[in-house]
């Protein structure tokens, strides 16, 4: 690297997806100026821009509203917040019909009455309808520029972020009034469908200037794909049978329940599915709905509806999960002075609790938490400035080394993987396992901190921060799913399987050489368990 491009902004969010679109036309709406940095190409990178998905859309109507808070509840452990979902329910409601209206997107019209369907969008034609937005508004968008560390302060404010602009070569740095983190979740680059650019990237940076985790134990997502497959829409699956080799039905086996009992006869053999519980009409509107997801199908010439074909469980890790950063107040605050969380990045516990709410709640809380974090993020850049804010530190640490006498980070991203892929691990999960994951997690962590990790060239340095990022991911995840000693919501524990009421409440976790988790209570909105039946104050 020879040069850096030195930019100044009043909001800098990381990312390119619909969290990051989101909180930069509220940003622009504020009056700040506004520079998105995605890894990616901002309008086709991310787990959004290559399917199809629901958006928790529900009109105003106090019981549908009801029905629509209600649908997860149990599932979720009883942790989400009513708060929380009703200004969730609220936004989405609004940004959708802006999103008609001002993102022009094409929502297609109900027969009879003529009115926009708006309970779902296609994830190509929305993000490339977000992208042309935020263009129109006047942000300024850096392409294939993933950034490598955050920027502080001498009193530890965020003020920016410094990474490299891969296609061109070079380096940049860029100061801001505030920052927002929507860079996504963490796959572990399983190769579900757009995750490659979710490799928890922005948990790690703000690990490092101090934030802290909540949900992180809800983080053992797996979608059923058919196998060798990367399209992931297990909503679909609730139309088919699961088989044993031999023919047998799988007893017990499902989309939404039944998931770990395809698990567990994975691992003793191979399991075919067959969409035959769709009827003529079903199977038409599915193809309509997600054509993406036929033609895995279409390519090996198997009609899915009247022919078995092999299935797998893929990882999916934070993105389908429902940890992320915790944010502590209504603005998607991170508790650290500057930082704001948005999208997959942030916990997700608010509306959906312990269990994932799928594409149609992860939609709504992107948009949702992006409005929030961009107008609040706008706020506090226009008053704190970024001018003159040249004195900064970089917080970066594992990863940005020079590479000498250090693993490659393939190597490091192979030993993560051998730990946080397997479902007998992260799915059927048990103490006696979860245990040695850890540790083993811990000693690459301590090889990778202890060393000089990192690398000179740009590709490299990119690859090693991934590499570090996905590896302390899985240290907030196994630690905090050990302290949960109970099951509940996505968290099960073979050595663990009721549910506890006196473990209603969170995990919160943190820490880079020093792994801590510690317990809070849900928060007021959210439920206790029903049988408990009280209300934790």
């Amino acid at each position: 690297m020879t040069e850096t491009l030195t930019l100044t902004t009043d909001v800098l969010i990381l990312g390119g997806g619909p969290a990051a679109t989101w909180a930069a036309i509220h940003a622009r709406d504020a009056g700040a100026d506004v520079i998105i940095a995605d890894k990616g190409y901002c309008g086709t990178s991310g787990a959004t821009a290559p399917a199809g998905t629901g958006v928790w859309y529900v009109v105003p109507d106090p019981e549908r509203r009801a029905e629509a808070k209600a649908s997860r509840e149990k599932l979720g452990g009883y942790l989400a917040d009513h708060d929380w979902m009703d200004r969730v329910l609220d936004q989405t409601y609004a940004n959708m019909r802006r999103l008609g209206d001002e993102g022009r997107y094409p929502f297609p019209q109900d027969a009879q009455t003529g009115e926009p369907i708006r309970t779902g969008v296609q994830g190509p034609e929305y993000m490339r309808r977000m992208r042309a937005w935020v263009q129109r508004k006047g942000v300024r968008i850096l392409d294939h520029s993933p950034a490598l560390e955050l920027l502080v302060d001498a009193d530890g404010r965020v003020s920016g972020a410094a990474g490299v602009r891969r296609q061109l070569g070079v380096d940049y740095r860029i100061t801001a009034g505030a920052v927002v983190l929507a860079t996504g979740g963490c796959a572990f680059l399983s190769r579900a469908l757009g995750t490659n650019v979710d490799t928890g990237d922005g948990a790690l940076m703000a690990a490092e200037v101090g934030a802290e985790f909540s949900g992180m134990e809800f983080a053992n997502a797996y979608a059923i794909v058919p196998k060798g497959a990367t399209v992931t829409k297990t909503a679909y699956y609730g139309y088919a049978t699961f088989f044993h080799e031999d023919g047998r039905i799988v007893e017990g086996a499902g989309s939404t329940k039944g998931r770990s009992v395809i698990a567990r006869t994975l691992l003793q053999e191979k399991v075919y599915a067959q969409l035959d519980r769709a009827d003529e009409r079903t199977a038409a509107l599915m193809r309509q709905g997600q054509p993406n997801f036929f033609l895995q199908f279409d390519r090996r010439g198997i009609y899915p509806f009247t022919q078995r074909f092999e299935v797998d469980l893929l990882a999916e890790g934070t993105v389908r999960g429902t940890g992320g950063i915790n944010v502590v107040d209504d603005d998607c605050w991170t508790g650290v002075p500057g930082l704001y969380a948005a999208g997959d990045a942030a916990t997700r516990e608010r509306i959906c609790g312990g269990f994932t709410g799928g594409g149609s709640h992860n939609s709504a809380w992107a948009m949702s938490s992006g409005t929030f974090a961009g107008k609040a993020a706008a706020r506090d850049g226009l008053a704190h400035g970024h001018r003159g804010r040249l004195a900064l530190s970089g917080a970066g640490r594992v990863g940005l080394g020079t590479g000498h006498h250090a693993p490659q980070a393939a190597e490091v991203v192979a030993a993560a993987q051998a730990q946080l892929i397997p479902f007998e691990k992260n799915y059927i999960r048990h103490g006696d396992r979860l245990a040695p994951a850890l540790g083993a997690l811990d000693g690459i962590w301590e090889s990778l901190s202890a060393g000089d990790f990192g690398a000179p060239s740009t590709s490299e340095r990119i690859a090693t921060r991934q590499a570090a990022a996905i590896t302390a991911v899985g240290r907030w995840i196994y630690a905090s799913a050990l302290a949960r000693t109970e099951s509940r919501g996505m968290s099960k524990r073979d050595d663990h399987p009721d549910q506890d009421s006196g473990q209603h409440g969170h995990i919160l976790s943190g820490g880079l050489d020093e792994v801590w988790v510690r317990r809070v209570p849900a928060l007021p909105g959210a439920l206790a368990d029903r049988a408990a039946g009280v209300l934790v104050a």
